[in-house]
């Protein structure tokens, strides 16, 4: 399956940037860390969630702001497709668990549906260098105000989607474009993933 990989994957990373992230043929650091789903916290892991099939890691800024809101509620509204073809998602950020517990359950954006992952020391995005962002237009990030007015109160990592399969080899990274356009990639690349799948067996 993973051979095949750079022929039909080929369209996701020719409208990819070109930036600093892990790559298609990298293998992805393994993690475990708190996470949340529908409002209730438990531990995430990368290696049992990679025995079930192929993973969506997606890191994203934060949690109740704009883009995020639409990717979020994106893969939220997709979660039966991507259950369809054997694949799962989790969201990462660098906000605490608590504010994860409010965006997990939020009818609006995780909808119950989506887990999203708390890295508040950015060590996950780091090991998948991914950029981490201090300042916005000159102004510190943790104190920009989310769409429910508070504070963000963190820095931000840069919005990028790994696609991983059994074994823990990326075979796709998305990065450069708009939330929803971001989930929606990642489900044409597992989708395709599961159709070549089908198509040797």
């Amino acid at each position: 399956m993973q051979h095949q990989a750079p022929v039909f994957l080929s369209f996701v990373l020719a409208v990819t940037p070109s930036f600093a992230a892990l790559q298609q043929g990298d293998i992805a650091p393994d993690f475990k860390t708190q996470a949340s789903l529908a409002g209730k916290q438990f531990t995430f892991s990368l290696y049992d969630a990679l025995k079930k099939g192929p993973v969506v890691v997606y890191f994203y800024p934060a949690a109740f702001t704009g883009g995020c809101n639409l990717q979020a509620h994106t893969f939220a509204e997709n979660h039966a497709k991507f259950s369809a073809v054997g694949a799962s998602v989790i969201g990462v950020s660098l906000d605490s668990i608590s504010r994860l517990n409010d965006f997990s359950a939020d009818p609006a954006y995780c909808a119950g549906k989506l887990p999203v992952a708390s890295d508040e020391n950015g060590e996950i995005a780091k090991s998948y260098d991914i950029k981490i962002t201090d300042t916005f237009k000159g102004q510190p990030v943790a104190k920009l105000k989310d769409s429910r007015g508070n504070q963000i109160g963190h820095n931000t990592a840069e919005r990028t989607t790994f696609v991983v399969v059994p074994g823990g080899k990326i075979i796709a990274t998305i990065g450069g474009i708009a939330g929803d356009a971001n989930a929606e990639q990642a489900l044409a690349v597992v989708q395709q993933l599961a159709s070549k799948s089908t198509a040797r067996n």
